[in-house]
């Protein structure tokens, strides 16, 4: 989720918020509150969270808007973010967020992006959380079409969207730079009726 989208000149009735929170096996997905600030920023001023989005790791007033723009986020106009945090059932610590845009509301378009502590890397916990807005996004939001930017090189990202049976659209050859380096993108997305068939497909 690395551009913003102008905003939307149409208003889709069918749309509709995905209902927060609610739990999955292992996870449970709520908003954001203030007092997530202090596990929000650990995992934001870690430099390997940033490495594959084009951006320096936040300095302290930086995180304070983000952190901002996460517990007041709004989902009615193009452009617009729905930030879930993430937490351990057991626990309730915070592990990351994943994030649910809406991209072109009149043409049901979303995005999603993810972003999770190193630190709980290889556990599938970024898969089980993304799987489960997807679903909703899908299934309550009335989403037509969501799709995911990754960098090509993050090949832990590409193997999560892969898993989850989104399918790659486009490869975008040096179409971002940071650093005095050019990256490619990639282009992963999953139609209603893909989304639908696969799940069918999961309970058989």
């Amino acid at each position: 989720m690395r551009n913003q989208c102008k905003p939307s000149q149409n208003k889709d009735e069918h749309l509709h918020l995905i209902t927060l929170p609610f739990t999955t096996e292992r996870l449970h997905l709520r908003r954001f509150t203030p007092a997530d600030l202090d596990a929000y920023a650990d995992y934001h001023r870690i430099p390997e969270v940033y490495r594959y989005l084009y951006a320096p790791t936040p300095d302290e007033a930086q995180l304070a808007s983000l952190f901002s723009q996460a517990i007041t986020s709004r989902f009615t106009e193009d452009g617009d973010i729905l930030y879930c945090a993430v937490t351990l059932k057991d626990s309730g610590e915070l592990i990351g967020e994943v994030l649910l845009k809406l991209a072109n509301g009149a043409a049901l378009q979303g995005e999603i992006g993810y972003i999770f502590n190193p630190a709980y890397a290889g556990k599938g916990y970024a898969a089980e959380a993304v799987k489960s807005v997807l679903d909703r996004g899908f299934a309550e939001s009335g989403f037509h079409r969501i799709f995911a930017r990754l960098d090509a090189a993050n090949q832990g990202s590409i193997g999560v969207v892969e898993r989850l049976g989104m399918r790659k659209e486009a490869h975008l050859r040096q179409n971002d730079r940071f650093n005095g380096e050019w990256g490619d993108e990639l282009i992963y997305a999953l139609l209603q009726e893909e989304w639908r068939q696969t799940r069918e497909q999961e309970r058989l």
